[in-house]
């Protein structure tokens, strides 16, 4: 292979792992938000696959600085905003954007932007499953600077089918349940196990309430004698496995872990851990040990 081949391959290569990733990210995006996008749509006529698009592509699937420092996923300036602000360089240097409490304030005032501002008026005599004409409209209404903004939305909407969500009448009780949980956005899947990760003023019993399962089924769940919970900590919402995922087999111990940790951090059982590694709860173990995760240790 010549030395131009192989940079092209590697080039190659490199923006198949990002393509990759980005769609991983925009996936998960989507199942975190969706059920918001929805209650929009169906509170104010904004379709679901609109505000869903522009909250990917204005902050990056949340990834952007102004979503992660300032709340705000549709890069909303401030405008005649009497709310907190965060101030970016943008088209021009250091100017003034809106700064939310949390995501679902940010979604709610970009519908409450799109609803209260004249030049956006005429989008809501479309019809709601128009995104091509939301899109376009968007464009020309001056939402956006760039010249291939409303083209960007159509291929977000197109290419994950977000306009599926436009005909949704309305939310199932699951799906209200979901769009009101608190603890929706930071659910996660460690070994087909569903868990959620824990914030500072998190308690176990809230986190009971907003699934509707007793405290002491996550105690049983999650190994626990206490509801002591620790920022960083994730919350299973099932059992954990008898063994982790394939390619996971074992696990060299470092500072900080416990047999515990390990276990959470793979949703397999402490118990069966302990069976697998032939030793006892307290066992001590040494820096860079293996701790075998889906079988026994020879």
């Amino acid at each position: 292979m010549t030395r131009t081949k192989r940079i092209v391959f590697l080039l190659l290569f490199f923006v198949s792992i990002f393509t990759n990733v980005y769609s991983q990210n925009r996936k998960e995006f989507i199942r975190k938000y969706k059920y918001m996008a929805i209650s929009e749509m169906q509170r104010t006529g904004i379709p679901a696959s609109i505000s869903l698009a522009q909250a990917i592509l204005e902050s990056s699937c949340g990834n952007s600085t102004l979503a992660r420092k300032a709340n705000n996923y549709f890069g909303i300036k401030c405008h005649d905003w009497r709310g907190r602000k965060i101030y970016q360089d943008d088209d021009a240097s250091d100017e003034c954007f809106r700064k939310y409490k949390d995501v679902e304030d940010s979604w709610k005032d970009h519908s409450e932007f799109l609803c209260t501002h004249d030049r956006y008026r005429g989008l809501f005599s479309l019809n709601q499953q128009d995104y091509k004409g939301w899109a376009r409209g968007l464009k020309a209404a001056g939402y956006a600077t760039a010249n291939d903004y409303s083209i960007r939305l159509i291929g977000i909407i197109e290419d994950e089918k977000l306009y599926r969500l436009d005909s949704q009448k309305e939310l199932s009780k699951r799906d209200l349940k979901n769009a009101s949980n608190p603890f929706y956005d930071r659910e996660e899947i460690i070994n087909g196990v569903p868990c959620v990760e824990i914030k500072e003023g998190d308690s176990l019993k809230a986190i009971s309430l907003a699934y509707n399962i007793k405290v002491n089924k996550l105690l049983f769940y999650n190994e626990k004698n206490n509801a002591k919970l620790n920022v960083g900590d994730v919350i299973f919402l099932k059992k954990k496995r008898r063994r982790a995922a394939r390619g996971y087999d074992f696990h060299r111990f470092k500072p900080g872990d416990s047999l515990y940790s390990i276990s959470q951090d793979y949703g397999v059982k402490l118990k069966m851990i302990i069976k697998y590694n032939n030793i006892g709860p307290n066992t001590a173990m040494t820096l860079g040990e293996k701790i075998y995760l889906r079988h026994k240790a020879k």
